[in-house]
């Protein structure tokens, strides 16, 4: 039977542990959740939560507590991130990528005194112990290393405790559950507050996109700290008391036999994964598990990887469309059965969530199919995220006019159509036209040569014009020329967005949790490698009608 809103329950039980009370009672011996080899049904993982539970509040995890957790995707993630949940405490997954200034400012801000840790990740914290003075122990899965560290650690097994006396549900859905940190781009990361409405209406949103039924395995190789696992598979397997299969680390060449190990019938994905499975050699596995997908979702899906996928592996059903953030996090979306959009739109506005306009600088409503910043407001209490912590000044910020302000370009068409095109910072003006470089990165990623691109814009000289540039990977086993590549831009792009310098490198530079960090092309501006098409002559030029 398919989902919809009414099976939402009351708006005061909006909260994913008033969703595991309810499982717990009405199928509580189903299997749940497995991860690694191990599984749970939603009543062990229900009590064996609650025996952790009672053991952080022994070391003084209580209500409005932060404790961190910095390990890779298993069990264990879930179960410390319920447990402190159930205490009123709040959850702070850390980006396992992090060390030294990027993991000590976010265990530093988070206020926590406590932190749970992989025994393979403990070293990150000795490399820091002595700018951490909030922290008093840590947690360690695993072995705990006989390696000294100005921070106490223990074993988090002496702590899986014996008493699974219920603790009485008292959460709220204004509650904050979560810390969830932005990629920080550009400066140092905030701490988004995520409370549980706001997981929980996110878990309403993938039933609504996805044709999940009773019987379904969700699955997905996401990293639980971001927001993607922890709000959309995790919610909706929970609201729909299906089972939910996290694998800890994705393969190209073991991602059918887990395909077919999990049963799983929908995955989430990240959007690099899409194009490194279609264009993998055939498996006997991925021959068994034909027809077996019925939906992945995940952004962005090209036209012609989507085909691959569903002509080749026999999925039934594309989601690749919508557009959120952390902190509001999914504005626009596709419900399932609803007419495909036109391309490069991410769906329609989530109406019944959220009000969205498009904005000029003074936060004026455009007209349909102008470009502007997208603005956005809650049309239910606590389902966007309650500012930044311990940052009243940067939440005030973004918070104007009774309008949050996503710092991105984006437009809605005539039909009601949403289209992001791009963040602010990196919209582009070039012979007065705006240039939105999601679109250029786009079209240039279906160029047989490119793995991977950066449109951005770089100055030559103090208060000169910004002129635009293109940094891009090259796929194994091809070769490009920059004349070549300037020549395919000139039958591809409208001549205004053509750049004018090219640069190939091994990498682009990115945060730990993989967006290209623009700045530092910018800063790195036109570098001795940098090719230059105006040297010879090849300025693209306005087309006689």
């Amino acid at each position: 039977m398919r989902y919809d809103r009414s099976q939402a329950g009351k708006p005061e039980h909006h909260t994913h542990l008033h969703s595991l009370a309810r499982a717990v009672e009405e199928a509580g011996d189903k299997p749940f959740i497995e991860c690694g080899g191990k599984s749970m049904t939603f009543r062990e993982f229900d009590r064996a939560s609650t025996r952790l539970a009672h053991s952080l509040a022994a070391l003084g995890v209580s209500a409005g507590h932060s404790v961190v957790t910095f390990m890779e995707s298993s069990l264990d993630v879930y179960l410390c991130w319920f447990a402190i949940n159930k205490l009123g405490a709040i959850w702070c997954p850390v980006n396992t990528a992090y060390r030294k200034t990027f993991l000590r400012h976010q265990v530093d801000d988070s206020l926590a005194a406590l932190a749970i840790c992989d025994a393979e990740l403990v070293d990150r914290f000795h490399e820091i112990d002595d700018q951490l003075p909030i922290m008093k122990l840590i947690l360690v899965r695993g072995d705990v290393p006989e390696q000294e560290c100005a921070i106490p650690m223990r074993s988090l097994d002496d702590y899986r405790g014996a008493d699974d006396t219920p603790i009485p549900l008292t959460a709220k859905p204004s509650d904050l559950s979560c810390l969830i940190y932005t990629s920080g781009t550009t400066g140092l990361s905030k701490g988004c507050m995520i409370p549980y409405a706001s997981l929980y209406n996110v878990g309403i949103q993938t039933l609504e996109a996805i044709p999940v039924e009773s019987r379904d395995i969700l699955w997905t190789c996401l990293p639980l700290f971001h927001m993607s696992a922890i709000s959309s598979v995790t919610q909706a397997a929970l609201q729909m008391q299906v089972r939910l299969s996290i694998c800890p680390q994705f393969s190209v060449s073991g991602f059918w036999e887990e395909i077919e190990r999990s049963g799983a019938a929908h995955a989430l994905l990240m959007g690099s994964i899409f194009p490194l499975v279609a264009k993998a050699p055939d498996t006997e596995a991925m021959k068994r598990c034909h027809g077996q997908l019925r939906s992945i979702t995940g952004v962005p899906i090209t036209p012609e990887i989507g085909k691959i996928w569903k002509e080749r592996f026999g999925v039934g059903y594309l989601n690749s469309y919508g557009y959120g953030q952390s902190e509001g996090a999914k504005l626009a979306h596709l419900v399932y059965g609803e007419p495909l959009p036109p391309p490069l739109s991410s769906g329609h506005i989530a109406h019944d969530d959220y009000e969205v306009i498009i904005a000029d600088e003074n936060d004026n409503p455009l007209l349909a199919g102008t470009p502007g910043e997208i603005l956005f407001r809650p049309r239910k209490p606590h389902i966007m995220f309650s500012g930044y912590w311990r940052r009243p000044e940067d939440s005030a910020k973004v918070w104007r006019n009774l309008w949050m302000h996503t710092g991105d370009i984006g437009k809605i068409d005539e039909d009601g159509w949403f289209y992001f095109l791009d963040r602010k910072k990196d919209y582009i003006r070039s012979r007065g036209e705006n240039i939105s470089s999601f679109e250029v990165e786009a079209t240039y990623m279906t160029h047989p040569a490119i793995a991977e691109v950066a449109f951005h814009g770089v100055i030559l000289e103090e208060g000169g014009e910004e002129q635009i540039k293109v940094t891009a990977v090259i796929r194994d086993g091809h070769s490009l020329a920059h004349e070549a590549l300037c020549r395919w831009s000139m039958e591809s792009l409208p001549y205004f967005a053509v750049p004018r310098f090219y640069e190939f490198r091994d990498a682009l530079p990115k945060t730990p949790t993989g967006r290209v960090q623009k700045y530092k092309l910018r800063e790195d501006g036109c570098t001795p490698v940098t090719w230059d098409a105006w040297a010879i002559g090849l300025i693209a030029k306005k087309r006689a009608a």
